[in-house]
């Protein structure tokens, strides 16, 4: 019985399957937007395309082929070796130092990066505005 409903189950699935595929050849590294994108009945994929819009293709997606959630990521805000500005806040202290990033990384992600004046690595959260923040929990990795 068991059986009989999981393929069953297994066939509702497949006869529904539907998603969004690429519009047009997507660069790895792109911004995807709505016009990036269409949608077909026989591929599976994604789909909703509120899913894929405003991400970034991880890897080359090339037209006419099913948008898959492992081929896309959050916009990366902070790249390898970029100059960032980073901050550390306690109570109503703001210190504010400039840093190399030793990674790349998008909003909520931790990152080691070098201050460019002491030469010392410490690990920061990227901020959605681009920016690095440094926390009591993260303060020295060397």
């Amino acid at each position: 019985m068991l059986r009989l409903v999981c393929t069953a189950l297994w066939l509702i699935g497949s006869s529904a399957a539907a998603g969004v595929i690429a519009a047009q050849d997507i660069p790895a590294g792109t911004l995807i937007s709505q016009s990036d994108l269409g949608f077909d009945s026989e591929l599976a994929g994604l789909d909703d395309p509120s899913l894929a819009v405003g991400r970034q293709a991880r890897v080359a997606i090339y037209a006419g082929r099913a948008v898959a959630a492992s081929s896309l990521r959050d916009p990366v805000l902070v790249s390898r070796n970029q100059i960032v500005r980073v901050f550390y806040d306690v109570g109503t202290l703001r210190i504010e130092a400039e840093g190399r990033a030793l990674g790349e990384g998008s909003a909520g992600d931790i990152i080691r990066i070098m201050n460019m004046s002491s030469r010392s690595t410490i690990s920061a959260t990227i901020e959605g505005d681009g920016t690095l923040s440094v926390s009591n929990s993260s303060r020295e990795l060397k």
